[in-house]
């Protein structure tokens, strides 16, 4: 037994039988379909001819089949249009198509996906702004920060002969927005020998934009040891995401800095900030140190003092014993003369 694979992607379609091939359709999960046959022999004495044979007849099923029921997608076509503008995208199908169903659905850069045209209604996020016409849909006032990505058009009908077919056409979109201002983060007073980022934020552009750095109003190259004027400054520049790093930052990269973004719609430029580096103050931790050891000096003093005085000694709760006062002697006698008299 021998198998043999025809790599062309076909639509939905059911297995069938050409000459004494056994040809059938295996799906795919992007819903499209690749041939598959397998030739089958029993005892002959050229069995190598016959199954060359039958492989080429094999490959012409695959071949005819795929003819039968037309493509099952379409290369993706890319698309820029300016922000605020209209974009048109296109469905193109052939006749065979009768009664077609057609399905609109978008994928984000994210790959978050959203339909937009189901069983012939317009979905309501999209229902303001898309109009969906015969081999085709309109999408009005684009905007660079939700409609760049790909748009999807699915159809699914029937030829005259009952068989399904399947197309399925894709438009990358991308919204053409220029940059805004964009802002400078940059450290005022990074410590020599130490570390100094700056970040460049920009992030409404669309396709992104790229960054460039300024210092004193001197583009800075991306490779300092390339420039005299900065060769003897040690940092690196991703012009993607806009970082300019420091390391280690010295005293000659002191100065004032500001960044360019820049796309096919435009350039911006952020305001300027100024760095400036300084020496590590040996003095001023010196002194620090001492006058902590002199607040903790203090503080000890004062509490062998309060001790030393008895401020925190033990108090104790000392308990008053009330006695009844004796009877005197004239006390006595006074009682005495008192019963005598009676």
């Amino acid at each position: 037994m021998r198998d043999g694979y025809c790599k062309q992607p076909i639509p939905r379609a059911p297995g069938c039988r050409c000459g004494g091939v056994k040809v059938r359709l295996v799906m795919s999960r992007g819903g499209g379909a690749s041939c598959l046959f397998v030739l089958s022999f029993g005892e002959t004495r050229n069995k190598k001819d016959m199954e060359s044979k039958w492989l080429i007849l094999g490959w012409m099923c695959c071949g005819l089949i795929s003819a039968a029921y037309g493509q099952a997608s379409t290369p993706i076509r890319e698309m820029n249009v300016k922000q605020g503008e209209t974009a048109e995208f296109s469905c193109e199908y052939s006749a065979n198509f009768q009664t077609p169903r057609v399905e609109w659905k978008f994928a984000d850069v994210n790959q978050d996906a959203k339909i937009i045209f189901y069983e012939d209604t317009v979905t309501d996020s999209y229902k303001d702004r898309v109009v969906v016409f015969p081999r085709g849909l309109r999408l009005s006032g684009v905007s660079g920060t939700s409609d760049n990505g790909v748009y999807t058009c699915e159809v699914t009908a029937k030829d005259s002969s009952g068989q399904p077919l399947y197309l399925e056409a894709k438009t990358k979109l991308t919204v053409l927005v220029p940059p805004s201002t964009p802002v400078a983060q940059v450290p005022t007073s990074p410590t020599n020998g130490g570390v100094a980022i700056l970040y460049c934020i920009e992030k409404s552009s669309s396709p992104p934009a790229t960054f460039t750095w300024f210092k004193n109003q001197i583009q800075m190259p991306p490779n300092p040891k390339d420039s005299p004027t900065f060769q003897n400054s040690s940092y690196t520049i991703d012009p993607n995401s806009g970082v300019l790093k420091f390391e280690p930052v010295t005293k000659v990269d002191s100065g004032e800095y500001y960044c360019e973004a820049k796309n096919s719609q435009g350039a911006q430029t952020s305001a300027a900030v100024r760095m400036e580096t300084h020496e590590v103050n040996v003095g001023g931790i010196v002194a620090a140190v001492i006058v902590s050891l002199l607040i903790l000096a203090l503080i000890a003093f004062g509490v062998w003092f309060a001790y030393s005085r008895g401020y925190f000694g033990k108090k104790t709760n000392k308990k008053v014993i009330y006695s009844q006062p004796s009877e005197t002697r004239s006390d006595r006698n006074f009682q005495q003369t008192s019963s005598f008299l009676v």
